[in-house]
């Protein structure tokens, strides 16, 4: 595998990270252009987006950024390579180099991929790697709903 850390996403890489966003992601938060999804990124504070390549196919991608006086993150990793370890490998990159992470995590399993498949809650995946689940706090908006993991050192 092959491992990209940056700032700033290069234009090909934004556009694989879209694709995979949509493909990967529930469907409702799909986003319909590169410059759509830009708009998105750039609300984000301090961005550092970390890559993975298995030879050309882009395996995995996290970004942590600054929200409300937090480190947040998203991630997603391709679903033709889940279960080999991408996902914990990018989590912790980022914990060896945050203090605390926060994410919103989808909690149920009402979403549907672009696809037509079933989007499956990650939850049991953040609580096996040490991420505690803050149930108060949720999130709900029009395109999800989700419940707040945090993680500290």
């Amino acid at each position: 595998m092959i491992q990209q850390a940056r700032t700033e996403l290069l234009a090909i890489e934004k556009k694989a990270v879209l694709d995979l966003w949509n493909n990967e992601y529930p469907a409702s938060l799909n986003y319909k252009d590169v410059d759509a999804f830009d708009e998105f990124l750039s609300k984000m504070g301090s961005p550092r987006h970390k890559l993975l390549f298995d030879k050309q196919l882009l395996a995995g991608w996290i970004v942590t950024f600054d929200r409300d006086g937090e480190r947040w993150f998203s991630i997603i990793v391709n679903s033709q390579l889940q279960g080999k370890g991408i996902g914990k490998r990018l989590i912790e990159l980022f914990k060896a180099e945050e203090e605390h992470l926060c994410g919103w995590v989808v909690d149920h399993e009402d979403y549907i991929k672009l696809d037509g498949s079933p989007y499956n809650s990650p939850l049991t995946f953040y609580t096996k790697l040490g991420f505690e689940l803050i149930e108060e706090e949720r999130y709900k908006g029009d395109r999800l709903s989700a419940v707040k993991v945090y993680w500290e050192k």
